[in-house]
């Protein structure tokens, strides 16, 4: 069964970004060259798709845009990584490591891992509960047996 395209799209829209992002972090990157490399990786992307996404990733500040001012609208555009850029893909990369390990390991290999996911609260005690009365053993309260 084949997703409807639509929601393919939303998904290879987050990898494409990612792509990106990973890959202006080395060096600065230029469109076809980014077309070429998306398509090595199996993803068709058309320029009508990707200089919009580059243009949307400039404007949220992920990226920064250099080209010659006097070669017009046609100019080679050269995209680089910024420091807000930088942010967004450590934040990304963490979450791609999160995500592998929930969906690709599994469970079993999850759990050997360590935790991924918060521990689970205990309900908050009341005072019905009785647990302020009880000693703690990390904290005596006086003289054990035995002491003077």
């Amino acid at each position: 069964m084949t997703a409807p395209a639509h929601v393919e799209r939303e998904f290879l829209l987050a990898f494409w970004k990612l792509h990106i992002l990973h890959h202006a972090q080395k060096e600065p990157v230029v469109g076809h060259w980014m077309i070429r490399e998306l398509r090595r990786h199996g993803y068709e992307i058309s320029p009508g798709t990707l200089y919009p996404l580059l243009a949307r990733m400039r404007e949220r500040g992920w990226l920064h845009c250099d080209a010659d001012p006097g070669a017009g609208s046609r100019a080679r555009k050269e995209y680089a990584l910024t420091r807000e850029g930088r942010s967004v893909l450590a934040l990304l990369r963490r979450q791609v490591e999160e995500l592998h390990r929930e969906v690709v390991l599994g469970e079993d290999e999850r759990r050997a891992s360590g935790p991924s996911r918060p521990p689970t609260r205990r309900p908050a005690p009341t005072a019905r509960s009785g647990w302020m009365n009880r000693r703690s053993p990390r904290r005596p309260s006086g003289p054990s047996r035995g002491e003077a």
